[in-house]
């Protein structure tokens, strides 16, 4: 299937691909080239000279006019007769095409091979080989051999798409890209059972290759074919040619998967910037293209692209860059829309580029959906996309922002989006669709908390940018807000020189409550913190412990209504796996010393707490004393009298009338002395 072999076609022998004509006007051995000039091997001197470049072909004028209409017009209607020199600077593929059509005129017999095929066929176009001349002229021997030949061929159809790139745009034109396009796409969506494997991306051993010749690379007839066997050998073309090949491929309905793995293979070869990790802004990224793993290393054709791009997005784009992004926004076009058919990470690395080489906004805008589609596939290498802006962040913040943004939209369209299943598989697929939405979430809320732990080293990252990164998850992406705090406490190191009041507004963006044991214990001992962090952290502790013990109580309660069942302890931790009582024993012995160590520190707290109500206390009386005089104290003794209860005045009046009659009593007892 698809073999390169002789064939007869409509009684025409094409004899191994080597064209001659019937017709002998001149007697030659052929051409002969010194220097720069063609000359023919004959002993009628030569009245033709035709230039095309630095090439000068020596020639006759009788055997081109006779099968080129093109020189019939420019030697009749130049009105001059006796014209002796032409020059065909614009003829398609150079003088190398030429030279097979003059050879052609002379009669002397062609080779026609897969790599110089689509440049005699334009060239023979330019120079207007028509059948009006002479029947079966060059146009109708080359047209017959890519027709019958070429695009039966999975190799030849490569080949000769791969020569066409400088052809532009008389392959296009004559439809040659457009043939060989939708011939490759054929074979590549076909069972590859029944494939021949006769091109594998190597080059030719040999410049005219015999087309009944089995090729290395063909598997055996036993062998499995993969499914990504024409992937290595579409790669080597040129983007355009590429581009054109995949959308007939995605005609043909081949599955959106292997498209896209075939080209993410295009990209590794023709952008090896992707590949390789830049460690941060101005480094210089420079892209020589992988040389395929199977071509041999004598040959002179290799498939692939060397470019070279340096500097920053300040310097002029040079024409290697043009190159880059004219791929880069080739691919982007074409990649499937499906959600899996390229990988985050592969997207992640094809922005960074795009946003080096400055791609189009709206491609961009593109790619920052596609990896929204698939954000929680992503990792924290790939976020790290440097910032080429300088007096800016490290990182580029904001893109990391508007990709969660978009996928925050995606996840809210998928769930608002109306399914027309049955009432049953309508509930189930709900179901199966928020948890994998909750799911998505928690590992997009651990990738973003990862990426401000990283980020937030960067001293120029403002507060705002981190805060609004932090809340830009609903609070029920995450159950657990340990890595939340390491991004805070990553923060306050990094920017020491922050207020109170700008603190305080850093810590909202956690809930002390989803703060693990080993997290608290942190916290209470980090002097970043405010105070009253600290408090709530060592409160909210508390509530654990004290939730803890009680469903502990409870559940050893439980548990005691089915004492009766087990015999003793013994029998208890017989029916135990080891592994599980050393894990449970490991496990209980530092819950107790966190305990331990939570009740100290609260004691700790209350001993300060109740030093410093002592010392106000002492503090205050203190300053009352000062403050205090006789006649002050005085009066207040009066006044303390006078508020008196009646019980009080009670108890005291007999007092008071005992003590009156005894000073009644002793002046009388000192006037009778007296007397």
């Amino acid at each position: 299937m698809w073999k390169s072999e002789n064939e007869s076609l409509s009684g025409r022998d094409y004899g191994n691909g080597v064209l001659s004509s019937t017709k002998h006007t001149v007697k030659t051995d052929g051409f002969e080239l010194r220097g720069q000039s063609w000359y023919v091997a004959t002993d009628i001197p030569s009245d033709f000279l035709v230039q095309i470049g630095d090439v000068n072909f020596h020639l006759h004028k009788y055997p081109l006019l006779s099968r080129s209409g093109k020189m019939n017009r420019l030697i009749y209607e130049s009105r001059d007769p006796d014209i002796n020199k032409i020059a065909l600077d614009d003829l398609p593929g150079g003088p190398e095409p030429f030279e097979l059509a003059a050879k052609f005129c002379y009669g002397i017999a062609v080779d026609l091979t897969a790599a110089n095929i689509s440049g005699l066929r334009c060239a023979a176009e330019y120079l207007e080989m028509t059948e009006d001349l002479e029947e079966g002229n060059l146009i109708f021997k080359t047209e017959a051999f890519l027709s019958y030949v070429v695009l039966s061929s999975w190799r030849d159809s490569i080949i000769v798409l791969k020569s066409c790139e400088k052809l532009s745009p008389w392959a296009e034109n004559l439809q040659i890209v457009r043939r060989c396009s939708e011939s490759i796409a054929w074979k590549a969506c076909a069972n590859p059972k029944g494939i021949r494997w006769a091109y594998t991306g190597k080059p030719p051993k040999v410049s005219s290759p015999k087309w009944n010749d089995v090729k290395d690379s063909s598997p055996s007839r036993n062998q499995p074919v993969p499914p990504d066997w024409w992937f290595e050998d579409v790669s080597i073309l040129r983007i355009d040619h590429f581009v054109r090949v995949i959308t007939a491929i995605k005609v043909k309905g081949m599955r959106f998967e292997l498209i896209g793995a075939a080209i993410m293979r295009y990209a590794t070869k023709w952008l090896p910037g992707l590949i390789r990790e830049s460690s941060g802004p101005g480094d210089e990224i420079s892209s020589c293209s992988a040389s395929n793993s199977n071509s041999s290393s004598g040959s002179s054709w290799k498939g692939g692209l060397h470019m070279i791009v340096a500097g920053t997005k300040e310097d002029p784009p040079t024409v290697q860059a043009k190159d880059q992004r004219m791929i880069i926004e080739s691919l982007v076009s074409i990649i499937p829309p499906q959600k899996d058919s390229v990988s985050c990470s592969f997207l992640l690395r094809l922005l960074r580029m795009a946003n080096m080489l400055k791609v189009a906004p709206a491609l961009v805008n593109e790619l920052e959906k596609r990896v929204g589609m698939q954000f929680e596939q992503a990792t924290l290498a790939d976020l790290l996309i440097p910032t080429y802006n300088k007096g800016e962040t490290l990182y580029d913040v904001d893109l990391v922002q508007r990709l969660l943004e978009h996928f925050l939209v995606q996840e809210q369209t998928e769930s608002s989006s109306p399914s027309r299943q049955s009432f049953s598989d309508k509930h189930m697929y709900d179901g199966t669709q928020r948890v994998n939405s909750t799911s998505a979430k928690m590992r997009v809320a651990r990738l973003v908390d990862s990426y401000l732990t990283e980020v937030a080293r960067d001293r120029n990252l403002s507060l705002t940018k981190f805060q609004v990164l932090a809340e830009a998850l609903p609070e029920s992406a995450r159950t657990c807000d340990d890595g939340l705090y390491r991004a805070v406490d990553s923060y306050l190191k990094a920017h020491p020189t922050l207020s109170e009041h700008e603190r305080k507004r850093l810590c909202r963006v956690m809930d002390c409550q989803k703060l693990s044991i080993d997290a608290c214990m942190h916290a209470a001992q980090n002097e970043r913190l405010p105070l009253r962090v600290v408090v709530q952290v060592l409160f909210s502790e508390q509530v654990k412990i004290s939730n803890a013990i009680a469903n502990n109580s409870l559940k050893e309660a439980g548990e005691s209504q089915y004492q009766p069942m087990i015999s003793n302890r013994k029998t208890l931790l017989e029916g135990t796996p080891q592994s599980f009582q050393e894990g449970w024993a490991a496990a209980k012995k530092d819950i107790n010393t966190l305990k331990f160590e939570l009740e100290s520190v609260k004691a700790k707290y209350l001993e300060l707490q109740n030093d410093m109500e002592n010392l106000q206390r002492q503090f205050d009386k203190i300053s009352k004393q000062k403050q205090t005089s006789a006649w002050s104290s005085g009066w207040k003794k009066l006044s303390k009298l006078t508020k008196m209860t009646p019980l009080e005045n009670q108890d005291i009046g007999p007092h008071l009338q005992t003590t009156a009659d005894q000073t009644r009593k002793t002046p009388r007892r000192w006037r009778n002395s007296i007397s």
